[in-house]
């Protein structure tokens, strides 16, 4: 399956470099690696689930936002605050 992801720059710069070390492919290192996160996150205790806060605020979006846009959601979700 294709998918798209953004990675820093130096994360996968160290990750091409390791792979073409191993001789092995970006994808496959990837992989491996989501595989052992995966695996330690099912060995660890779950915790409790904490009530998150809900707003009872109107309005919808701010203007601007376009929901079908996903390019340009993840540009103002890169933004930084207060902008």
């Amino acid at each position: 399956m294709r998918t798209t992801v953004r990675l820093d720059e130096g994360l996968l710069r160290a990750v091409k470099q390791y792979a073409a070390g191993a001789d092995r492919t970006v994808t496959s290192v990837l992989e491996e690696a989501l595989r052992r996160l995966l695996a330690d996150v099912d060995r660890q205790p779950s915790r409790p689930r904490s009530a998150l806060p809900v707003s009872t605020a109107g309005g919808g979006l701010l203007p601007g936002v376009d929901l079908d846009d996903s390019a340009a959601l993840a540009e103002l979700m890169d933004e930084p605050a207060g902008r």
